[in-house]
């Protein structure tokens, strides 16, 4: 080891970016636990449409139609969903399941 010092360096840069991603992943994990209650499901697909009530229609991967009804923190994200109707992107889907089949989108991204 002719040069300590850099070896140091380098050794405290990778020490630094391990424990920069071990946090990125795990806020990455928790974030939908820490936003959204224990019981709130995730669906994921594109909207194929959105409804003049700010209700939503979304094609899953598995190729079905799942409606959402829009609580008030999905109607104020209604700009991106039409965005990403528009552009058919990938959407995710944080909900409730409620009584009589209803499915109450909690969060849109």
């Amino acid at each position: 080891m002719g040069f300590p010092r850099i070896t140091a360096a380098i050794f405290v840069l990778l020490l630094i970016g391990c424990f920069t991603l071990i946090g990125v992943g795990s806020v990455i994990f928790v974030r939908p636990l820490l936003t959204h209650s224990e019981t709130a499901l995730h669906d994921a697909g594109v909207i194929k449409q959105i409804n003049s009530d700010k209700s939503f229609t979304l094609l899953t991967a598995d190729h079905k139609l799942v409606h959402f009804q829009c609580s008030n923190h999905c109607r104020t994200e209604l700009g991106h969903m039409h965005r990403h109707e528009l552009e058919k992107a990938h959407t995710d889907v944080y909900f409730v399941a409620e009584h009589g089949n209803t499915f109450l989108a909690l969060d849109v991204d």
